[in-house]
């Protein structure tokens, strides 16, 4: 915009006076007409820096990385991050993909632990968001930085991870995505500061290329070279010749392995891409170019493929109330009105330019108009009241109640029931469930913390992430194997081959355990995945482990094999009383309770066709319920307090009742005026559906089975042989404490599972080697057993034996497996079986991916074949949308260069 003699007028938001600046003002830009630099930033407020505070604090932080394909990946990061005065504690996680980490924002920023991260080839896997309607230079001029450092500002704030500017001058942030509130509240009112205007976010798209599309492109530009090398060998080339072509190619091949080498070096830590570097490098001193590229090349792709496979299994694994989301699709209505293609709130002027400065915050140029529509923002922006968008297969990012539409949500994470359950307007929806069928909309009702179920999420994953026993001692053994195979490489350099030093590179190629350090990890997570998408949830790796082992279960009967809810025996009539006028007198007089006998007694009638009789007065005594029937007093009470109340019964009555103790049901007697001329009976042990089942299918599994009660031993023993089990293994009359004894008795000779309702059998299910609680994820005490079932289902727990002996089964596979690769490499180096690097670079990231995808077989719909061939051409879309990247961003160069 050229300067002149005429005034412009600008609009301050912040004081309401009308600022005059002598400024020529240009005519509407056309859309046909090239936009001019917009420089009237340089007249907005310049923010006096030495008032900015910084940042303190210490907070718990959580956000996904990319390339975090294995546990020494992560034991490599976490080492990293163990020297950095900012951070006290840290967890980076393998099998989940993300870091944990508590900071101390006065020791230094975030962003710098995220870039520490970076280096490593971990970049933030987070979506990148843009401060909607600012200018990065009208920023900086208000800061008064150069637009060069304007990067380095925003990155010093708390909660963001990087920051960006790009080529068209707008800003984008990574944004942490899980942290404590008041470090968000931190973030905005830092941000505010900064742009001089209440922070707004909207997902966008960086054209920044990542660690991961670097490696590929490294590897696509590589590839070609290997072909031109050969050919050169073929038509006699040798020397500087064969050097000037291949040398390009591995600096590009392997730039993004040397860039992290040099990462791992720098921050005392010992990765496979040092000794892979290493490998390139000695290889091309010795002149083999061939080698050189292959091993860059398999390294660009294999460890592409390795990441994009576990990635894979880390979707199969989704879902079971394990993870809330990032983002959520938020309804906005934006009043606006549009002055050539410039949207400006109502309450504002809009001048017609490339970027129109309003008091101290540079507006950036959209075609939008008034609109109601919907926007990706972090969940951390959203607040109650706030209206969102939920789609079929989405995960629930809060809890909401619906106003608009209606669909199916898939509660099985918390009943197991595998049927979506209909929801419509006025439904409350949880955060962290699957909305199966949808679109609604709903307003939110509480976020994060406050969800209702996210102290359950939250338990769900820390249990993913729990290390088994297993892992631990694979760790310590890997502690000693890598610097044993490193230094020994020397010895057998030295006294077996003095004259070849290659053995060197080719026993550091294969000595890094990735394989074996994912044997265990993959396999857990993904059975737990299995295990979580049909609402059970366990406590972590070590649990199955020792369910795989259980040779012999304790049933609590109530609960467990009966449901524990009372129906109806039988109805016993006094002399010359009728059947219909008793039921209606007993449903009438229950019909207002909730008590579990009185609900049985309505279903039971209702079920007979039965109208409740019309009673007034009704009211709860110690014995029971009455009311007044007409004129007539009638009740419904226990029979054992007939004779303290005066009440006559009639024989047939008493014996029944007797029979019925006997049995161990219960009982209700009706009375009218003082006799009882009915009695009602109750059974306790109504049998779940599939009990019998369960029995057996645990005696084919060779598992004993016990029933253990505090019921009379008579019903205890008549239930057992209902179910296909000996007298001999029922036993009633246990008190809690009894239950114990019992537990801890055939523990010392037998690996045991108790299984109960969590509550009065809590003590029991602790001592027992697996304790199962069974309910729902909703009212069961989490911390009363080791797993939780919901349902009703008894055939779950042999599901569950299953898949802890199938995971156990594909653990022992892929420790065989990884341990004899790795075995057999070694062995075959040095009794020079081959003596080529890319051989050994191919064998061990191959190995790699097979035990990933044989482990990602356990989670829900993780087909191993189906899984490599998608991960395959999820390598081929990646390398191709990485070359447009790199395009893109090139040409995006090209043209800003010049056109200036």
């Amino acid at each position: 915009m050229a300067a002149g003699g005429d005034d412009e007028v600008f609009l301050s938001l912040e004081d309401d006076e009308v600022v005059k600046s002598a400024v020529k003002p240009s005519k509407p830009v056309s859309k046909t007409e090239p936009v001019m630099e917009d420089t009237s930033y340089l007249d907005a407020e310049i923010l006096d820096t030495s008032v900015t505070q910084l940042p303190s604090g210490t907070y718990e932080v959580t956000w996904p990385l990319l390339g975090m394909d294995c546990p020494d990946c992560a034991s490599k990061a976490m080492g990293a991050l163990s020297n950095m005065k900012q951070v006290t504690e840290s967890m980076v996680s393998a099998t989940s993909g993300d870091v944990r980490l508590s900071i101390n924002l006065e020791a230094g920023p975030l962003a710098e632990v995220s870039s520490v991260l970076r280096s490593l080839g971990h970049a933030p896997n987070i979506e990148h968001h843009e401060l909607v309607g600012v200018r990065a230079k009208a920023v900086a001029h208000r800061n008064a930085v150069p637009l060069q450092k304007l990067e380095r500002l925003l990155r010093q704030q708390p909660g963001i991870l990087d920051a960006e500017v790009s080529d068209d001058d707008r800003i984008l942030v990574q944004l942490v995505s899980q942290a404590n509130a008041s470090l968000l509240k931190s973030r905005d009112e830092a941000m505010e500061h900064i742009i001089g205007t209440e922070p707004k976010y909207s997902v966008a798209r960086s054209n920044r290329l990542r660690p991961d599309q670097w490696r590929l492109i490294g590897g696509g530009i590589a590839l070609p070279v290997l072909l031109l090398v050969i050919l050169a060998e073929i038509f006699g080339f040798h020397g500087s010749i064969l050097a000037a072509i291949a040398i390009p190619g591995v600096l590009l091949g392997g730039l993004q392995m040397f860039r992290e080498a040099l990462a791992s070096l720098k921050n005392r830590q010992m990765g496979f891409q040092v000794l892979t570097s290493l490998a390139v490098i000695g290889a091309c001193v010795l002149g083999m170019w061939e080698e050189a590229l292959i091993v860059a090349i398999l390294v660009a792709f294999t460890a592409h493929l390795e990441g994009d496979a576990l990635l894979k299994a880390r979707e199969a694994m989704q879902g079971g109330l394990d993870r809330l989301p990032r983002t959520a699709r938020k309804l906005t209505e934006e009043n606006a009105f549009c002055v050539d293609d410039i949207v400006v709130p109502a309450q504002g002027i809009a001048l017609p330019m490339a970027g129109v400065v309003i008091g101290s915050l540079a507006m950036a140029p959209t075609n939008q108009t008034t609109q109601s529509d919907t926007e990706m923002v972090p969940i951390d922006l959203v607040h109650p009241g706030d209206k969102l968008e939920i789609r079929s297969g989405e995960l629930i990012p809060a809890d909401g109640r619906i106003i608009e539409g209606k669909g199916g949500l898939d509660k099985a994470p918390l009943t197991g029931e595998s049927v979506p359950v209909e929801v419509g307007i006025g439904d409350v929806i949880e955060a962290g469930l699957v909305l199966a069928r949808g679109p609604v909309v709903v307003e939110v009702l509480a976020v994060g913390a406050q969800t209702r179920l996210s102290g359950l999420i939250d338990a769900v994953h820390s249990f993913r992430e729990t290390p088994p026993r297993l892992q631990s001692g694979i760790e310590k053994f890997t502690a000693i194997w890598v610097p044993f195979v490193l230094f020994g490489a020397f010895a057998v350099w030295y006294f077996m081959f003095p004259e070849d030093w290659k053995i060197i590179l080719l026993l550091w190629v294969v000595s890094c355990p990735c394989a074996l350090l994912l044997a265990t990890p993959v396999p857990h997570a993904a059975a737990l995945s299995n295990a979580a998408h049909k609402g059970v949830i366990v406590r972590g790796g070590d649990v199955l482990e020792r369910m795989a082992r259980v040779n012999h279960v304790l049933l609590d009967k109530t609960g467990t094999l009966t449901s524990g809810r009372p129906t109806v025996g039988s109805v016993v009539m006094g002399k010359k009383r009728q059947l219909k006028s008793a039921l209606q007198l007993m449903m009438g007089l229950e019909l207002r309770s909730s008590h579990p006998y009185a609900l049985a007694v309505v279903d039971h009638c209702t079920n007979e066709g039965i109208e409740a009789a019309t009673l007034s007065e009704l009211a709860d005594i110690d014995a029971g319920v009455e009311g007044l029937h007409g004129k007539t007093k009638v009740s419904f009470i226990r029979p054992d307090k007939a004779s303290s109340l005066g009440i006559e019964v009639e024989p047939e009555l008493k014996a029944a009742f007797e029979d019925a103790q006997q049995l161990g049901h219960g009982a209700s007697m009706l009375v009218k005026d003082g006799v009882g001329i009915a009695l009602m009976t109750f059974i306790h042990d109504d049998t779940r559906d599939g009990a019998d089942e369960l029995i057996a299918e645990m005696y084919k599994r060779n598992i004993n089975v016990e029933i253990l009660s505090g019921d009379h031993q008579s019903a205890v023993s008549d239930f057992a042989r209902s179910v296909g089990l000996p007298e001999s293994a029922a036993h009633g009359g246990l008190s809690p404490e009894a239950k114990v004894q019992w537990v801890k008795g055939r523990s010392a000779s037998h690996v045991t599972m108790m299984v109960g309702d969590g509550f009065n059998d809590a003590a029991a299910l602790a001592v027992a080697d697996v304790g199962v609680a069974v309910g729902t994820g909703e009212s069961v005490n989490l911390e009363a057993a080791d797993i939780l079932i919901p349902g009703d289902d008894p055939r779950m727990l042999t599901d569950m034996v299953d898949l802890a002996r199938k995971a156990q089964r594909t653990l022992t596979q892929n420790l065989f497996f990884s341990v004899a690769i790795t075995l057999t490499l070694v062995f075959a180096v040095i009794n020079q079986w081959y003596d080529q690097l890319w051989v050994g670079v191919l064998i061990h990231e191959a190995s790699v991916i097979l035990v990933i995808l044989n482990g990602a077989r356990l989670a829900q719909n993780g087909q191993a074949i189906p899984l490599l061939i998608e991960t395959l051409r999820t390598m081929v879309q990646d390398t191709k949308e990485a070359f447009a990247s790199f395009k893109a961003r090139y040409l995006s160069q090209k043209a800003d260069s010049t056109s200036a």
